[in-house]
C-alpha cells in the first residue's frame, strides 16, 4: 500500500535537516538534499516497520482498521 507523508527540509550551514510532519521522530540529514531525502525515506520505512513489530508482540486481541482523515 503507498502511502503519501509530509516530508519539510531545511538547510542550515552545509546540511540539509528533514522529518515527516504526520509521524514524531522520523528524522535525518544529508550533507545534499538528494541525500536528506533518500535518508529520511528509510528512516519513515524503518519507523513504520518497527510500529507493525510492536504491535504484532501485544497480547489479546487487537483490531486493525485503515483510517481516513483530512487535514
Amino acid at each position: 500500500m503507498k502511502r503519501e507523508f509530509t516530508a519539510v527540509f531545511q538547510k542550515r550551514d552545509k546540511w540539509y535537516v528533514a522529518y515527516v510532519e504526520e509521524i514524531p521522530g522520523v528524522n535525518t540529514q544529508g550533507r545534499t538534499l538528494k541525500e536528506a531525502r533518500a535518508n529520511l525515506k528509510e528512516a519513515l520505512q524503518l519507523i513504520i516497520e518497527a510500529n507493525r513489530q510492536l504491535a504484532a508482540k501485544r497480547r489479546g486481541r487487537v483490531r486493525r482498521e485503515p483510517i481516513a482523515v483530512e487535514a
